[in-house]
């Protein structure tokens, strides 16, 4: 890129940025946003959108424990991981359980490392699961084996310092729409099957960051991802978009529910996030909804946003748990 376009280009994009300046809850702005994909890729071209390190190295004062089988089915053994301070003291700990994204297809569990490590410094454990993705095992094999990882986890509390009262589900994207289903679902008799512990499926709270939460919809349903992951059309199946949406599982008794999405959103749209907010308000479940303008799916992967996130994760958390 010459110097010469880039110099016209620079406040440009920074220009566009400025189309979100409003606030939301306290005195902490969303950061700006842009107007489409396409003028944010040029923002990272340019080099005015920084993006987190999505592979740090785990320091020294934190205990990494990998690779722990927590689930082992038709010869699929599933894995987690625990991250939490290695001097740790005084009372039990929360404990956050992170679910990947990935269309239910792809990712892995290390996709979290810098939240894991982030909140293992806040003093929280962290947890972060595999579970069979679509081309191993359809719908509902995700839901019930993230179900059997909360139970793994309320099993072996003693064991690593966690407070089994205190667990909390958060993941985005398909992390997300599998974090509600447990954390709304998890103990409908579809989904607790094959697990080697008895515990309940019961959690804290929720964080959902751009997960699907109704399959049924035009947008969701026509999708080739929720065909994948479910095994079957819409056309075919109506009844599984049902079973799969998290919607469809929330009552009153719904643990409290964050939620972050971006308006330029090209993958779950915005509205799905809307209606969410919608539904757990009617049924009066408490939840704190952040609509990010101009800001479009794995958002927190940019510095700003993600700072933004765990502001009020942080926050959230300390009202909830």
């Amino acid at each position: 890129m010459s110097r010469r376009l880039k110099s016209y280009l620079i406040p440009f994009i920074l220009l566009m940025g400025c189309v979100n300046s409003s606030t939301q809850e306290g005195n902490i702005q969303p950061p700006p946003g842009y107007w489409n994909e396409t003028t944010m890729k040029i923002a990272y071209g340019l080099g005015t959108l920084k993006l987190i390190d999505r592979a740090p190295v785990v320091s020294d004062d934190i205990l990494a424990e990998e690779n722990i089988t927590y689930k082992t089915i038709d010869s699929v053994s599933l894995e987690l991981d625990i991250y939490r301070k290695k001097e740790a003291i005084g009372d039990p700990k929360p404990v956050m359980i992170f679910i990947h994204g990935g269309a239910w297809k792809s990712g892995k569990r290390s996709d979290y490392l810098p939240y894991l490590i982030d909140y293992a410094r806040k003093d929280y454990v962290t947890i972060t699961v595999s579970y069979r993705l679509s081309h191993i095992a359809k719908f509902p094999a995700a839901v019930q084996d993230v179900n059997c990882a909360v139970k793994w986890v309320k099993a072996n509390a003693g064991v690593y310092g966690i407070d089994p009262e205190r667990i909390v589900l958060i993941g985005g994207s398909a992390g997300g729409h599998l974090s509600m289903m447990v954390g709304y679902g998890g103990d409908d008799h579809l989904f607790g099957g094959d697990c080697a512990f008895d515990e309940n499926s019961s959690v804290k709270a929720i964080v959902n960051l751009y997960g699907p939460t109704d399959l049924t919809t035009d947008e969701a349903k026509d999708r080739s991802e929720p065909i994948s992951f479910l095994g079957a059309s819409y056309e075919e199946q109506p009844d599984i978009y049902q079973q799969a949406s998290p919607r469809f599982y929330i009552t009153p008794a719904a643990p409290p529910t964050l939620i972050f999405h971006g308006t330029i959103d090209s993958v779950v749209p915005v509205s799905q996030s809307d209606s969410l907010a919608v539904w757990l308000e009617e049924v009066g479940v408490p939840h704190h909804y952040h609509r990010l303008k101009g800001w479009p799916h794995t958002m927190d992967l940019a510095v700003k946003v993600n700072e933004y996130c765990q502001h009020y994760i942080d926050a959230f958390l300390e009202e909830y748990l």
